[in-house]
């Protein structure tokens, strides 16, 4: 794969942006066994899967991390929303709507 600055072609693009697409979903992968983990964890001591204050700390560490990098707060943010929700579901799932509520 060639670094951004070094692609002198659409392929050359395509390629960087298809490698790290894959490398993205392995990272999302990670990610969603720390959900699972974190629903194991929260059916154990009785926790609900969403938690407002950590929702909020995560989107805080984003738009820090999106400011860093110079990328947009306010989109990464609304795409971490969606995450965040989709993760929220997915504990649901395993811990029952009802449980640690």
């Amino acid at each position: 794969m060639k670094a951004p600055q070094d692609c002198e072609t659409m392929a050359d693009v395509r390629a960087g942006i298809d490698a790290l697409d894959e490398e993205l979903v392995a990272l999302f992968a990670r990610r969603v066994a720390y959900i699972d983990a974190a629903a194991r964890v929260k059916a154990r001591v009785g926790l609900a899967a969403r938690l407002e204050d950590r929702v909020e700390e995560v989107v805080a560490n984003v738009r820090r991390h999106a400011a860093a990098q110079g990328l947009p707060e306010d989109a990464l943010e609304k795409l971490w929303r969606r995450m965040i929700d989709w993760s929220i579901a997915r504990e649901e799932r395993h811990l029952g709507k009802d449980q640690g509520q």
